[in-house]
């Protein structure tokens, strides 16, 4: 025979509540990454205000660059990102460092 029990709390017929996961310990480092990055690019005021961005050994080039591309896009700020000795010199993008490689625009 079925047993029907009375309870008292409700709140057992709640959803769940869903756990928060805690963060890698590589996305913490990503994320702390970038978080300097924004410090360094709000440092970054005038043309003459030129940073050297170093590597470590895990370090990827090609992702540090894009970090440092995708925080100054949030940030608004285009940055001109040039390989030196072992890492990056960064600064304000201007008509002078901005890339001439592929074809010419059109003129009007």
């Amino acid at each position: 025979m079925t047993k029907i029990t009375e309870l008292h709390d409700p709140s057992i017929l709640d959803a769940p509540k869903p756990k928060g996961r805690e963060l890698s310990p590589k996305t913490l480092e990503r994320l702390r990454q970038e978080e300097e990055f924004r410090k360094l690019i709000a440092r970054i005021t005038d043309e003459e205000k030129v940073f050297l961005v170093s590597l470590e050994p895990a370090d990827k080039p090609l992702t540090v660059r894009k970090r440092l591309q995708r925080v100054a896009a949030e940030s608004g700020t285009e940055l001109a990102i040039r390989a030196h000795a072992d890492g990056f010199a960064i600064g304000l993008m201007t008509p002078e460092r901005r890339s001439r490689r592929g074809r010419p625009r059109k003129a009007r």
